[in-house]
Formats: C-alpha cells, sequence, structure tokens
C-alpha cells in the first residue's frame, strides 16, 4: 500500500489539506458535527481513504471535498490543493443588508422605513 492510499484520520486530513489553520480546530468542528464522510457524521478518529466524498460546513456553506491522496502532515498549497478534488457548487449572490455606522444612535423615521423596505418589510399599519 502506498503512502497515498493509507487510511489518514479526517482531523489530521483536514488540517493537512489547509482546510483548517490547525488540527485542533479540525478536530472542533468535527466533534461539533460540522463534517460529514460518505454522507455519515464522523468522529476526529474516523479514517478517509481515496475516493471517499467529505461535506466541511464552514460559515452556513457546505464545502463538498473528493479524497485523492491522504495526508497526515502539513504540506504546501500547490501539493494540498492537488490531495483533493473540489466538487463544491457556486455560491450565489449574496444579499447586500442596510449597515448603519457604530454610534451613529437611533434611526429617524425615515431611516426606519426605508430599513424596513429594504428588509423587504412593509408597514402593517398602511
Amino acid at each position: 500500500m502506498t503512502d497515498a492510499a493509507k487510511p489518514a484520520r479526517i482531523d489530521s486530513w483536514l488540517w493537512a489539506v489547509r482546510v483548517y489553520k490547525t488540527r485542533s480546530a479540525a478536530t472542533t468542528a468535527v466533534r461539533a458535527g460540522h463534517v460529514r464522510v460518505n454522507g455519515v457524521r464522523v468522529k476526529a478518529a474516523q479514517t478517509v481513504v481515496p475516493g471517499d466524498e467529505v461535506r466541511v460546513r464552514i460559515s452556513g456553506f457546505d464545502r463538498i471535498l473528493v479524497v485523492r491522496q491522504t495526508l497526515t502532515k502539513r504540506v504546501g498549497a500547490p501539493v494540498a490543493a492537488a490531495a483533493y478534488d473540489d466538487r463544491t457548487p457556486p455560491r450565489g449572490p449574496v444579499a447586500m443588508l442596510a449597515v448603519r455606522d457604530r454610534g451613529a444612535g437611533r434611526p429617524t423615521k425615515r431611516e426606519r422605513r426605508e430599513i424596513d423596505r429594504l428588509r423587504g418589510r412593509e408597514n402593517p399599519y398602511k
């Protein structure tokens, strides 16, 4: 069995391919249930082999990665990118939100109505 085909722990693999900055962050995400291998929630010690589909929930979006090569040590970015096939669908456009400057005080009646219109809420008392 070659080094690329040996099983690797999921938390170690996620850290090695630079999905998470630290191995402890990867372990925490796995324990929280944000990682699935082949559609099943796993524990940090679960092993992955080439061909497995890994779904990682980051910032409210799922990244779908298919394992090409198992790594247990952190490597350079080009080598890490070659270790998986990214099948994440493109994200849709992000809606703009009304943002007020900190310390601007309470919105006036006119500003509040504009904010409500922006958020899609109409005045129920009209």
